[in-house]
């Protein structure tokens, strides 16, 4: 190779040097050299990669790095592109809220059977509505909350739109969405989104505050601020999660799975799709035997899994379940998938980091004694036998959550308050043991 960078091939070069390497985001700005594909720009040959030949067998057909993650959310809000970004993948620190036209509906998630948030859901439903003139969703179970029919909110439930989880879809309907309460309201936000999902605004008022970043005190200069496109994002990654079973005699089908049927007339199996922004659980259930389940990565078996489960996570979830079964706490920005055993029968099998672009397997080992059940962001819990499985991916579709300041401050803001959290619960508890002494 000169000093120019340029490579010279000859007939003799082509026969010794390695076959390069193409991965399935490679463009189709390729050229075809002696029945070899060779890419236009020069590539020059790492220091560390041997000079023989690798052979075809154990070249990737895909990239380590997840899909990339779309950036419009709902009908009309976008990622503001940065114009000196020079990577494909931009900063996660320059990641901008932008509008490309002007918000007119929100959807409002509330924690259901509260009366703390009564009157802090009163006064944004009054704000948005009269001041705003925005459209507000809500879900007709909170109409239907005994704790709001009162005649303090006759006139602010004529000014909504009301819709059913599982039965009406608002995916083209909502602009952005403000969820009041603790973590739960925001995973609960991610469950009604199996696709695209708009911007998410989340307010703290419930235990833990993960994941909801802002103050109820200033929510109308907050919202002014969103509403303006002046806002911060972090793109927290999802699982897209495929159950596929075995169809059963006398097992019904759900009207909402993907029959497939293999060409037969009747369905060989059923394959159920998700999206998850915490985790997957596959535990052992009501069962008191061990589970024995297998763990594929990219079609190759990685161990077996004996114990009371495994936690499938994501950055995000890396703070729930996964930390209490002893992981690492992930930066909700790192691209990767946290692999976690509960309570493993083997002391050598720790917790695990992978890629984001891998796929991971699960199924019961063929000398399982019990059934598994999985569940998903601790819902849609389900059975597991034998011959069903779950794969597990990355998502191309995240969870758009607006930053009060930045994504790192916001991170370590929330790491510090929850444990002030359970510290003030520590003291709270040893105070109340002390006076019953």
């Amino acid at each position: 190779m000169e000093n120019s960078g340029e490579s010279k091939w000859t007939k003799s070069d082509a026969s010794s040097e390695p076959f390069p390497y193409c991965c399935s985001a490679c463009d189709s700005s390729e050229e075809h050299f002696r029945g070899k594909v060779f890419r236009n720009r020069t590539k020059a040959r790492s220091m560390s990669t041997p000079s023989a030949p690798c052979s075809a067998k154990f070249r990737r057909t895909q990239s380590l790095h997840g899909p990339s993650p779309v950036t419009t959310f709902g009908p009309k809000a976008s990622m503001l592109k940065n114009p000196k970004a020079v990577m494909h993948i931009q900063d996660p620190a320059s990641q901008r809220l932008t509008w490309n036209k002007p918000p007119k509906s929100v959807l409002i998630i509330k924690k259901i059977r509260d009366a703390s948030l009564l009157q802090p859901f009163k006064e944004l439903c009054v704000f948005l509505t009269q001041q705003k003139n925005m459209i507000v969703y809500v879900e007709r179970k909170v109409i239907e909350d005994p704790a709001i029919a009162n005649e303090g909110f006759v006139s602010v439930k004529k000014n909504f739109c009301t819709f059913r989880e599982d039965y009406d879809d608002i995916s083209n309907c909502v602009d952005f969405i403000i969820c009041l309460g603790g973590d739960g309201t925001l995973l609960y936000a991610s469950s009604l989104f199996q696709q695209s999902v708009p911007p998410v605004m989340a307010f703290h008022l419930g235990s833990l505050g993960f994941l909801t970043p802002f103050n109820f005190d200033t929510y109308q200069s907050q919202v002014n601020q969103v509403i303006e496109g002046n806002a911060a994002i972090i793109l927290r990654s999802r699982l897209e999660v495929k159950v596929v079973k075995e169809c059963r005699e006398k097992e019904p089908v759900e009207e909402t799975s993907l029959i497939i049927t293999n060409g037969d007339s009747e369905p060989k199996h059923k394959t159920m799709q998700y999206q998850v922004l915490n985790e997957v659980v596959v535990d052992r259930g009501p069962s008191s035997y061990l589970s024995n389940l297998d763990l594929f990565l990219d079609g190759h078996l990685i161990t077996t899994v004996q114990g009371d489960g495994v936690i499938v996570s994501t950055p995000t979830g890396s703070t729930a379940y996964a930390v209490a079964a002893g992981a690492s706490m992930i930066h909700p920005n790192v691209p990767a998938i946290m692999i976690t055993p509960i309570c493993p029968h083997s002391l050598s099998f720790r917790p695990i980091v992978v890629p984001a672009g891998v796929e991971l397997k699960i199924m019961l080992t063929r000398d399982a004694r019990n059934t598994a059940w999985v569940s998903l962001d601790g819902r849609k819990r389900q059975e597991i036998a034998y011959g069903d499985s779950i794969t597990i991916t990355s998502s191309c579709f995240p969870v758009p959550s607006i930053c009060f300041r930045d994504p790192v401050n916001d991170w370590f803001e929330s790491l510090a308050q929850c444990l002030h959290w359970n510290v003030r619960k520590r003291q709270s508890h040893l105070s109340s043991e002390e006076e019953e002494f």
